[in-house]
């Protein structure tokens, strides 16, 4: 008979394949509607990170023993949203692999394969779910990347709601993913010798993959968002070419080159 964290998983794949098939019945805004899987695909990721984030938060402000003792100490719903994130994470990997060629996703199945891999142990195993429960935080500034795409997609920037969403990304970036990526390389590094090896393996290359990946998104938010978006004086002869591309048809049509490729 397969753990209970299995059949979890499973039902969290079927519900989050079904969220992503209920939308398609759903109109698509039309600013949108020229990429309509990518809304799709971002709704039910924003889905997701608000599930799992909020459920992380409440869970350890309620029951700060997983952070405390990150191996045994859960309740037993901890696990329950553990098995729901790996469903939702492998259910999001096939819809990829499904819509996307590999040269476009590679860097966000490399991330959902670690993720997978590390978050599956505290399911199959019933331990380490505390220190899961920890890394789902980072669900939390995941939550904030999804909107910023979605208004990014529906050409809501720049806009007030952009530049909030886009300062809040940055801030959930610091205090919940770097921080919690940061408490669990120094738990993983003390207990070096009490956690098999081949787990500090695993756990060090996610964290180091996630870690890489996170500094990276920051720094292009940073610079597309917040530095690019300065006014600068014109330049003689190029007051109207900065942000702009040409176009014979309609004249020139605004650029915003704000895209981040990495999802969560």
């Amino acid at each position: 008979m397969a753990p209970p964290g299995l059949l979890v998983a499973g039902a969290s794949f079927l519900a989050f394949r079904g969220l992503h098939w209920g939308l398609r019945r759903l109109p698509t805004p039309e600013l949108a509607a020229r990429d309509r899987w990518q809304w799709r695909n971002l709704c039910v990721s924003l889905a997701h990170s608000l599930l799992s984030g909020a459920g992380a938060l409440l869970g350890l402000s309620l029951y700060p023993q997983m952070a405390a003792d990150p191996i045994h100490g859960h309740p037993r719903w901890a696990l329950v949203l553990v098995a729901v994130s790996v469903g939702y994470f492998v259910a999001d990997g096939a819809d990829l692999l499904w819509n996307q060629t590999l040269g476009k996703t590679w860097d966000l199945l490399c991330h959902h394969l670690v993720v997978v891999s590390c978050l599956s142990t505290a399911v199959l195993s019933g331990h380490y779910v505390g220190f899961s429960m920890v890394s789902l935080l980072l669900e939390l500034n995941s939550a904030c990347l999804h909107l910023r795409k979605l208004l990014l997609l529906s050409r809501q920037a720049p806009s007030l709601a952009f530049s909030v969403t886009s300062w809040a990304s940055l801030a959930t970036l610091a205090l919940f993913r770097l921080v919690p990526l940061g408490w669990m390389s120094l738990w993983l590094f003390r207990q070096r010798h009490q956690v098999p090896l081949a787990l500090v393996t695993l756990g060090g290359i996610g964290l180091v993959t996630v870690g890489v990946m996170s500094i990276i998104l920051g720094i292009r938010i940073l610079v597309n968002d917040v530095l690019q978006s300065r006014p600068h004086p014109p330049s003689p002869g190029h007051e109207k070419t900065r942000g702009t591309r040409t176009r014979r048809d309609d004249g020139p049509v605004t650029r915003y080159n704000s895209t981040v490729s990495l999802k969560d």
